[in-house]
């Protein structure tokens, strides 16, 4: 399957919840919501993963186009770590 738009997205999830495609909108767009309210203590999305948001520490980089060291700040980034139903169910068995 390619990749899908947001309207195909919302009509996939009209048509196995049995609701309108608005409802269903609003639905996604609730649960967005949610998730991003709740990133910062981690918000879970049972059988899919977790929304983190983690500290990266400050460290020294390099500069591609010149080999110049430099400092890179720390930082706080937002991570999505999948689950484990979520990785079985996409990957293939080894």
């Amino acid at each position: 399957m390619a990749k899908m738009t947001k309207s195909q997205i919302m009509a996939g999830v009209a048509d196995a919840a049995g609701i309108s495609k608005k409802q269903a909108a609003a639905a996604v767009e609730a649960l967005v919501k949610l998730s991003y309210k709740g990133a910062r203590d981690g918000f879970m999305i049972p059988g899919l993963g977790k929304l983190v948001m983690v500290r990266r520490a400050a460290r020294m980089g390099r500069n591609p186009a010149t080999g110049e060291q430099i400092s890179i700040p720390a930082k706080t980034v937002l991570k999505f770590r999948l689950a484990k139903a979520a990785k079985d169910a996409v990957l293939p068995k080894r």
